[in-house]
């Protein structure tokens, strides 16, 4: 009986972790297209195939399905793991060349702009408007900048840049070159392929930065 219940148990986490992820998914769609202060819950559940009492029951309130919306499509998963100890990050600080550690980095920022520009682009164009929405973006951009502080000090450790620059300014150069709005404008909008993103990237800020 143990076995069974745990089975069970098992089987009903599965179920809730997909009609989690259906809900997701649905948001993303509908807030990228019609945008997030047109879209109500109830459009979300229907697109979701699920009642919109499910999606309260999930997620409480808009405001936190999209604030978990843009977690999920920024870290790619619901696990519980902070940036500092993803893998990529753990790959980045093994290299030694700064170039290389840009490069590393632009194909993880390629992959996180793929799941999450649109519904970036969304939320920035919400956050214009609805409080919720600007206070997601809010927070948004700061952890985008707290990253990017970590990354900056990676950068610097090297001795590979340009002696006119610090952690902060190095930061800043990383902060703008990584915003979802340049992959939005240069892939989504004028055509280019990943790999012309991630060329530029590392282009770009190597120039600004590296010695």
């Amino acid at each position: 009986m143990v076995v069974k219940r745990r089975y069970e148990s098992e089987r009903r986490q599965e179920q809730a972790r997909q009609t989690r992820r259906a809900i997701l998914d649905a948001a993303g769609r509908l807030f990228a297209g019609a945008g997030y202060a047109a879209t109500p819950l109830t459009a979300v559940a229907a697109e979701a195939g699920v009642a919109v009492q499910t999606v309260y029951a999930v997620f409480g309130n808009k405001r936190q399905l999209l604030s978990d919306l843009v977690d999920v499509t920024t870290a790619g998963d619901d696990e519980p793991v902070a940036l500092p100890d993803r893998a990529f990050v753990a790959e980045i600080r093994a290299l030694a060349d700064p170039r290389a550690k840009l490069a590393r980095y632009a194909r993880q920022l390629t992959e996180v702009h793929q799941r999450n520009a649109a519904v970036m682009v969304a939320l920035a164009g919400a956050a214009t408007a609805d409080a919720d929405a600007a206070a997601i973006w809010r927070k948004s951009v700061e952890e985008r900048r707290r990253g990017m502080g970590m990354f900056a000090a990676e950068l610097v450790a090297t001795g590979g840049v340009r002696p006119e620059h610090d952690v902060d300014s190095v930061a800043d150069v990383l902060w703008l070159a990584m915003d979802p709005r340049n992959y939005d404008w240069l892939v989504r909008t004028r055509g280019w392929s990943v790999e012309q993103f991630e060329r530029w990237y590392v282009d770009t800020v190597g120039a600004a930065v590296l010695a």
